[in-house]
């Protein structure tokens, strides 16, 4: 049962980093196209916005391995 729990908490992590790192990364494009002079900032804090992103299926693996262990 954990197993398919974990399973199951990294299926929704991976869908939603996914879908956050789609949204970040299409509304930089976006303000890049709009205003191409803003470019290099909009490219710094889209790299801050992923890698914040990115954390949640990180920290959703660390409790699908808590998950599994008990």
């Amino acid at each position: 049962m954990g197993a398919i729990a974990a399973g199951i908490i990294m299926f929704g992590a991976a869908i939603g980093g996914g879908i956050g790192d789609a949204l970040v990364i299409s509304k930089t494009l976006e303000g890049m196209a709009r205003q191409p002079e803003l470019s290099g900032q909009l490219r710094t804090t889209m790299f801050i916005g992923v890698g914040l992103v990115e954390a949640m299926p990180i920290i959703a693996f660390v409790v699908a391995l808590l998950v599994m262990n008990k």
